[in-house]
């Protein structure tokens, strides 16, 4: 394959899925990493891509539309369920938390045990989720439904977690950057979850490996602001090492 034909191809394939890694480029186009590294270097100096930590991004649009619901459920699954297990670990009984509503909180609200619990949540899931379990009570924000995502969203869900004080948060997001910290698609999203952030003693970010290194649309929050990051074990080192030099507890599974 010519490297203007491998250029094109590295480009649809970041422009279809938003982002992707050198190692699944390396192995795809059965070259070394180094040429993919030089390559991505190439694209972005010619502003095709935007290059990210151990791969690259899309510049194909700013406000990137929401996943919807059933693709966000079916991609990195297992590495989410891992996730999610690990977070179920850090409730406690009586807790007041609050979740999101991405997929991994759905896992969440899947597997929780049926304890005294008070949820609260914009996910129209994840509270259909806990409608069974007798003695979890489930709060949820109301607004405006976002149809891709199946959340509440705006001005009405934003007023509606101002009332609230929880122990922990716990949530996901779009991508997670060292020096731009937590991103969403759109700015809908970012501001609830933002939202979220404030109510929150202690908020915990559900993120997969895929997320690190990204930045996408709208900033949610500084790192500085998260205490807890449970992501898999494919995550890299190095990040690793610089989220706990900023105090953040880092849980890998």
């Amino acid at each position: 394959m010519l490297a203007a034909e491998r250029f094109d191809k590295i480009v649809s394939l970041v422009n279809e899925r938003g982002s992707i890694r050198v190692s699944e480029l390396s192995e795809l186009f059965q070259v070394t990493e180094e040429t993919i590294r030089r390559d991505l270097d190439r694209l972005e100096q010619a502003g095709r891509l935007r290059r990210s930590h151990g791969g690259a991004v899309s510049v194909k649009s700013d406000q990137q539309p929401e996943i919807p619901y059933f693709e966000r459920e079916i991609t990195h699954a297992e590495e989410k369920k891992r996730i999610a297990q690990a977070a179920i670990g850090r409730i406690r009984p009586k807790d007041r938390i609050l979740l999101d509503a991405s997929s991994t909180a759905w896992y969440m609200a899947a597997e929780v045990p049926d304890i005294p619990l008070t949820v609260l949540t914009n996910s129209i899931k994840v509270a259909m989720e806990l409608s069974s379990k007798e003695k979890i009570e489930v709060i949820s924000t109301g607004g405006i439904l976002a149809q891709r995502s199946l959340s509440y969203v705006g001005p009405l869900a934003e007023r509606s977690l101002n009332a609230y004080h929880v122990d922990k948060v716990f949530l996901s997001c779009k991508g997670v950057h060292l020096d731009r910290g937590i991103s969403e698609s759109n700015e809908l999203q970012a501001r609830i979850k933002e939202r979220m952030i404030g109510t929150a003693d202690e908020v915990v970010l559900l993120a997969d490996s895929s997320k690190f290194g990204v930045q996408a649309f709208t900033q949610v929050a500084d790192l500085s602001e998260v205490d807890v990051i449970i992501t898999d074990n494919r995550i890299a080192p190095e990040i690793v090492e610089r989220l706990q030099e900023r105090g953040i507890t880092v849980i890998t599974v």
